[in-house]
């Protein structure tokens, strides 16, 4: 139930959606950046440049050594802030290190003189930071504090009481650039990463809306679409499902039709056969029993091609190698000039009895025309790619895709032992096709014609 509410506040379109996914990167972007600002502000501000520091130190232990012992603590307080903190104590403060060098005792010297008492006492320390390089003047040479993440200074005062100041310095500098490039890349990784997820999730019906309709192009027999996603793709289902329906309608129509139609001239076919044995002329009496028997095949023939019974055979995994061996071995068997180049197995899922009979459509028009029939299996691609050639005339150029209609027939004549019934090529299309697969005719360059089959593996 939570979840149905849940995707009632989503919208229902795929312009909205889209428009929400834009809005929902948006907001967390500006969240993010809030959070990096406000992260950043709780880090402190960075510490008074050296001549700042300076002035203001003097400025602050005069005005601190002019008040009034009773009020020295409500000045202070008012002095102290998160920049430069004061603290005024009684007695001597203990740091933890004294640091020293050129630079630290020129700074202690120049306090001292601003101070009027160069002998005044001044302790230091520094933390995080090597000894200060001494500058060029007595406050020039460049801003050195910089590198100083915490100076404490402790000045004694004439009544043997301390002044402690303390300065925090925020990293800054090459190192404050590379964390703000840090944040930067963070932000844009986790926008990327959530506007793709969103972004995948909205499209995710379509991808499979368009594997459904892929497989319902190549199974007619396919369930219908699921009717899921935003409101136009539902739209754009139930029209493809409503298409599925009529078309599977208008082919079992078409199948009992032909049915019926061959099963009606079955009929005026065996009595004509029956009066044709009474026919005392042998040479009549033959041909008519040739032309029945040609009508028969072309009925037969026609029956197969409308009805295809391979679509209601299950897609199973066959071993498309040893087929091809064994349809080559079985014409060897017979004495044709049939080779088999290739693997010794080659799994592919298809309907093994249709393909059967398209690639022995194949081989024999292979061996009837061209006398002879090499056929060589690769895979390829994630496809298995079936050449069957043969030496003989090949097709005119402008043919190669006409000999595919149904009872077309090069050969002019209509004897079954020149011509056949023109339908071998025609069902070997349609099966392949039916497996989401082709094929296709060419005239090799040194003779004969190459078939190319193509079946998804």
């Amino acid at each position: 139930m939570a979840r149905r509410s849940w995707r009632r506040l989503v919208p229902d379109g795929i312009a909205a959606r889209m428009a929400l996914t834009v809005v929902l990167a948006l907001l967390l972007a500006q969240a993010i950046s809030a959070l990096v600002y406000l992260t950043d502000r709780g880090q402190g501000r960075p510490m008074h440049s050296r001549v700042e520091l300076f002035d203001r130190v003097v400025a602050v232990v005069q005005l601190v050594a002019a008040t009034a012992v009773a009020d020295r603590p409500r000045v202070v307080h008012a002095l102290d802030d998160p920049v430069l903190g004061v603290e005024w104590v009684k007695s001597r403060p203990s740091f933890e290190s004294r640091h020293v060098g050129p630079g630290l005792e020129l700074f202690r010297s120049h306090l001292g003189e601003a101070l009027g008492d160069s002998a005044r006492e001044i302790l230091t320390e520094m933390r995080n930071d090597p000894l200060l390089a001494p500058p060029a003047g007595p406050l020039a040479g460049g801003d050195t504090m910089h590198r100083v993440r915490t100076l404490r200074l402790a000045i004694g005062l004439n009544d043997g009481s301390w002044l402690v100041f303390s300065a925090t310095n925020a990293p800054d500098g090459a190192f404050r650039l590379v964390r703000f490039a840090l944040w930067m890349v963070l932000i844009a990784a986790v926008i990327t990463v959530v506007s793709l997820l969103a972004a995948r999730r909205l499209t995710a019906p379509l991808a499979a809306f368009a594997v459904a309709a892929e497989r319902l192009g190549v199974d007619g027999a396919a369930p219908p679409l699921a009717e899921t996603g935003p409101r136009e793709l539902r739209a754009a289902t139930h029209a493809v499902n409503r298409m599925q329906e009529r078309l599977t309608r208008f082919v079992e129509d078409r199948t009992r039709m032909v049915a019926a139609i061959g099963h009606d001239l079955r009929t005026p076919l065996t009595r004509m056969r029956l009066r044709a044995e009474f026919i005392e002329d042998a040479e009549l009496q033959r041909k008519m029993l040739a032309d029945l028997d040609e009508m028969e095949a072309m009925i037969n023939g026609t029956l197969a091609f409308a009805r295809d019974d391979a679509q209601h055979e299950a897609r199973v995994p066959a071993d498309l190698a040893d087929l091809l061996q064994s349809l080559c071995d079985d014409r060897i068997d017979a004495g044709a000039a049939a080779a088999y180049v290739g693997p010794a197995h080659l799994a592919v899922v298809c309907r093994p009895v249709a393909m059967r009979r398209a690639l022995a459509n194949l081989i024999d028009n292979a061996l009837h025309y061209g006398g002879s029939a090499e056929v060589m299996l690769v895979a390829d691609g994630g496809q298995a790619v079936v050449t069957i050639d043969d030496s003989g005339p090949g097709i005119p150029a402008a043919l190669l895709e006409t000999v595919f209609q149904p009872f077309y027939r090069l050969e002019s004549s209509r004897s079954r032992d020149t011509g056949g019934t023109g339908l071998g090529l025609a069902v070997a299309r349609t099966i392949v096709r039916g497996h989401g697969g082709d094929v296709t005719l060419a005239n090799r360059p040194d003779g004969g014609l190459r078939v190319t089959v193509t079946v998804p593996m």
